[in-house]
């Protein structure tokens, strides 16, 4: 019996088209979808996504109650076998729009947490999640923040989070292109990921 191509999600963290982490991702991806994973993708930056308000809304359900840009992720979220998540490092942390993403994982969360199942249990997940990252600074901490914060989210989803690639030092826009070997990485990364 032929085994199923992985459905592997790539998000896309930045406000900035085609900067150094959208082509880290774009390799991963390709490498990916030539290895047999289907891709499908979501860009941080083309979506209305605003922050979690805390209203409760998702506790008695595992349903966000907000109609916006998060609505077209939640599907992408709980159908992905692999997650492969791509940003800047800004002051230590995620841009904003991919920390609301994050924040809005909250009615995943619960989903898993808080609304009971039939048999009493969670609902348990398949998937494994990747962290591609790129600082200008090259601070020792940098990744510090970003890597707890990635491993919880990948966690909300019932994700386990397999590390990923950290550069330090990139900063100017496709900076990343006079670094073949870590586009070369992050090949590797979207190959692995879909086997």
């Amino acid at each position: 019996m032929p085994m199923t191509a992985r459905r592997i999600l790539g998000i896309f963290g930045s406000p900035r088209r085609g900067g150094n982490s959208d082509l880290l991702l774009e390799a991963a991806l390709e490498a990916a979808r030539s290895a047999g994973a289907r891709v499908s993708t979501v860009s941080v930056r083309d979506l209305n996504i605003p922050g979690c308000r805390e209203c409760g809304g998702c506790n008695e359900t595992g349903r966000c109650v907000w109609n916006d840009g998060m609505q077209e992720v939640y599907p992408l979220l709980e159908d992905s076998d692999v997650i492969i998540m791509a940003s800047p490092v800004f002051f230590y942390s995620f841009p904003s729009q991919l920390k609301a993403l994050i924040d809005r994982a909250q009615a995943e969360w619960s989903k898993r947490y808080r609304v009971k199942k039939e048999d009493g249990n969670p609902v348990l997940h398949r998937g494994k999640g990747y962290l591609l990252m790129v600082g200008a600074t090259r601070g020792k901490n940098l990744f510090v923040g970003v890597e707890l914060t990635g491993k919880y989210f990948f966690d909300a989803l019932g994700m386990s989070y397999e590390g990923g690639i950290f550069l330090r030092g990139i900063d100017g826009k496709a900076e990343i292109k006079n670094h073949p070997e870590y586009l070369q990485q992050a090949r590797e990364l979207g190959a692995r990921a879909a086997g």
